[in-house]
């Protein structure tokens, strides 16, 4: 017996010391984690009801180099109550005020005694919604004036106010020079100067905590935000008002001639700015014309302005004089097994000057093929002089170098002939700009571009200025004689049509026709291609030039493709026009001398009032002795305004006159946004928001007036 009491007690002792190791393992242990891991626990327990988000900045603005905004950011709001930070009551005492204010501010489907409803539902029972959508994508003006009223103007924690800013690319002046200033998208792609610039537009992302409420929603924690840093502004070196002419003009010609695509650049002479660029390609072969694709930046055979590069080699090398004579053969010559004809039949002998005036395929075939033929080295040389064997540094994604054939297997040195009147030789418009600007500037050639500088809240960051492009060398001599051959072609050769008694116009006509691979869009909305062979009878149509001859402020360059089998295809049929529109704007605008025009000669044939839009008719009048001519109202587009005051979208139109928007309340960037874009030239004093502005709001007011806003 007593040996079993001492087998019992035993393991009565055995089972006692394993629940007292089992015991003081288990005390251990929740001593180990409460001391060694707990924080760590902790954070993974809080991670899985709170979370990060980030908090996306405003993007910098793109302005004109008048100030204009042509792509700025705007914030949308997402308003939302949280019911629960709402005292019982002060819901009771304020519910009908706030239903009455809600329904005023939003001014949307429904009355106050709907929101009134909406907003007891939501805020009885034992759980209030914490999260309830007020308002998705709200104005700014409406998200001020919520902000305002009781119990919302007591903030997150006691008045239930929450909001989401979100950010919106838009541009103000619709598709104007859409393509140079380009698109962004987030996570998307991107083009332009939006894209090149995008580390400076883009800022500095910030973020804030999230937490996880019931129903899975998430709120944000109120303190937590860490301010984003805003982008920098890009002030560029374009003019709404040219940019606009430009697009105008070019617009008019691509649909009466059904061109493909057309480009119209605009550079001004001493420094190398563009001051537009306009871009138009047919859509899936209907008549309508958007910015699809920058054609100015695009490679194509120039035609016979590339003749004031033969012209630009010969002079260089001392080899002509502009007197000369050549025989250009009656409009036809061999060059070994090949034929080069002119489009003008029957020209014999001219001086250099008249055949360029006349673009004598000929007369420049033969000129570069025997001059060049023993030393074609010396004819690159010149052409890598004239910066054509690199891009022209504009700063622009996608800009190719020009490509020339040195020595085609099949034409030998016969290519050479080619070249010299503007085949076998693939350039961008743009190339072909800088270098008819270089004569205009006295045989200096500036690089073009199309920023002025970086600008971060108030300081420069980045600026660029005028800048020589190459080691272009031509003395004045020669300067001044392939002047007076350009100067041929608008007195007597292939550009006319520009001839007029008021100012003088040097340029070039060139001709182009196409073999090369056409991308488009089908109606499908796929992208296709077609190859496009010389029996299509496509064109490319130019004319460029510089104005006024005797100091030359602006030079234009315009190519148009023609659609197959046109009729129309000479740069002086096609290309001229629109040349001769934004000349004469800008020389009615920008640039017409103040004298009297009381000695000017008479002109018994007015100009016509197709050559120019009504109201820049009218203009030309006050310095052109013209009659007036009755102003259509839909020569501009009107712009409207939405709630806040800030313009829509507006195509091709520039803003009119119309009533004042109130910007009371507002930051000084919003309100410059919404002032500048109605018009006004905009002193502002202080710092904060808007307090007063010296216009009242819904007064009628003129564009170009003076408003001083004061900011607390």
């Amino acid at each position: 017996m007593s040996n079993m009491n001492k087998e019992i007690r035993f393991r009565v002792y055995i089972t006692f010391l394993a629940m007292l190791v089992v015991g003081g393992a288990i005390v251990y242990k929740a001593a180990r984690i409460q001391v060694r891991e707990g924080k760590e626990l902790i954070a993974h327990a809080d991670s899985m009801h709170t979370k990060l988000q980030t908090i996306d900045p405003e993007r910098g603005n793109i302005y004109s180099e008048d100030g204009s905004l042509l792509a700025s950011t705007v914030p949308q709001f997402d308003i939302h109550i949280d019911f629960s930070a709402i005292p019982n009551d002060t819901f009771l005492k304020y519910q009908v005020d706030m239903a009455k204010a809600i329904t005023t501010i939003l001014n949307e489907e429904g009355t106050a005694s709907d929101y009134l409803r909406t907003l007891k539902d939501e805020q009885g029972g034992p759980k209030p919604n914490r999260y309830f959508l007020l308002k998705k994508k709200a104005t700014y003006e409406q998200y001020m004036a919520l902000r305002t009223i009781q119990p919302f103007c007591q903030g997150q924690n006691k008045g239930g106010f929450i909001v989401e800013v979100n950010n919106k690319r838009i541009n103000p002046y619709g598709l104007l020079a859409n393509r140079v200033v380009g698109i962004w998208r987030k996570n998307g792609k991107t083009a332009g100067l939006e894209r090149e610039y995008d580390p400076y537009l883009s800022g500095t992302q910030g973020q804030r905590v999230l937490r996880c409420i019931a129903g899975g929603v998430w709120m944000p924690v109120d303190g937590s935000e860490i301010d984003p840093k805003n982008g920098n502004d890009v002030h560029t070196t374009l003019d709404v008002n040219i940019q606009d002419v430009a697009e105008n003009a070019l617009l008019e010609q691509v649909r009466k001639e059904k061109a493909e695509f057309g480009t119209c650049i605009v550079m001004e002479v001493k420094t190398g700015k563009i001051k537009a660029m306009a871009n138009l390609g047919r859509q899936a072969n209907d008549t309508n014309y958007v910015e699809d694709f920058n054609y100015a930046l695009k490679l194509m055979e120039p035609g016979s302005t590339f003749k004031l590069v033969s012209l630009i080699s010969l002079f260089k090398d001392k080899k002509i004089s502009i007197n000369d004579m050549i025989d250009c053969h009656g409009g036809s010559f061999r060059f070994g097994p090949y034929t080069i004809r002119d489009s003008h039949h029957g020209l014999g002998r001219l001086t250099i000057k008249e055949a360029f005036a006349q673009s004598s395929n000929v007369a420049f075939a033969r000129l570069i093929y025997e001059n060049y033929n023993n030393n074609m080295g010396a004819y690159w040389r010149n052409l890598s002089m004239l910066g054509l064997d690199k891009k022209t540094g504009i700063g622009l994604s996608g800009e190719p170098k020009a490509r020339f054939t040195k020595d085609s297997v099949s034409k030998g040195h016969y290519q050479l002939a080619y070249q010299g009147m503007g085949y076998h030789t693939m350039i961008t418009p743009l190339h072909t700009c800088m270098i008819y600007n270089a004569i205009a500037n006295k045989g200096v050639m500036m690089k073009p571009y199309l920023v002025n500088k970086v600008v971060a809240y108030g300081n420069d960051v980045l600026v660029q200025g005028p800048e020589v492009a190459s080691n272009f060398e031509l003395d004045s001599q020669a300067v001044a004689q392939i002047k007076s051959a350009m100067l041929e072609v608008v007195e007597s050769g292939t550009g006319k049509a520009l001839k007029n008694p008021y100012y003088t116009i040097c340029g070039k006509t060139g001709t182009a026709q196409v073999a090369d691979v056409r991308f488009y869009k089908g109606a499908d909305g796929k992208e296709y291609k077609e190859k496009i062979n010389y029996s299509d009878r496509m064109y490319h149509g130019s004319f460029v030039g510089f104005f006024p001859n005797e100091n030359p402020e602006y030079t234009i360059c315009v190519v148009l493709r023609t659609r197959k089998g046109s009729s129309n295809y000479y740069g002086g049929q096609i290309a001229l026009p629109v040349f001769k529109e934004v000349a004469n704007r800008l020389y009615a605008i920008k640039m017409h001398p103040k004298e009297s025009l009381a000695d000017r000669p008479k002109r018994s044939d007015s100009m016509q009032t197709n050559t120019v839009r009504g109201t820049d008719y009218n203009t030309l009048c006050g310095v052109m002795p013209l009659k007036k001519a009755v102003v259509s109202p839909t020569d501009w587009l009107a712009q409207s305004l939405d709630s806040v005051g800030r313009p829509q979208s507006v195509k091709r139109g520039l803003p009119t006159s119309g009533m004042v928007p109130n910007v009371s309340g507002m930051g000084l960037r919003d309100a410059l946004f919404v002032l500048e874009k109605a018009g006004f030239k905009v002193n502002a004093q202080g710092k904060g928001r808007v307090i007063h502005q010296s216009i009242a709001p819904g007064k009628l007011y003129g564009r170009g007036e003076k408003i001083v806003i004061q900011l607390s």
